[in-house]
């Protein structure tokens, strides 16, 4: 079942990782070997996460790489399918 209008993944790690334990992003992310400006982007919500970044933010939280994943891809899909009436798209049949 899909999420209605999911949030980026950015914010998950923001509102429920970083500000529980009083992180900064730059201390997050030096804890998880990656530059600020790289962890600032998906907090903002201006880049992805990628397999490598849900590897690394499972060690770093004792979550796992998967539900990371998962929670990137939702939040494509849903915006995805916002523009599904705008693709011309012909039907294949057989």
């Amino acid at each position: 079942m899909r999420m209605h209008n999911p949030p980026h993944p950015g914010e998950i790690i923001k509102s429920f990782c970083l500000e529980p334990l009083g992180v900064s992003i730059t201390d997050a992310a030096k804890a998880l070997g990656v530059s600020r400006k790289t962890l600032s982007a998906i907090i903002n919500g201006r880049a992805s996460i990628s397999p490598e970044m849900a590897v690394r933010l499972s060690l770093a939280f004792s979550t796992s790489s998967e539900s990371w994943l998962n929670q990137q891809s939702q939040y494509d899909l849903w915006h995805a399918e916002q523009s599904r009436n705008r693709l011309k798209v012909k039907r294949l049949a057989a």
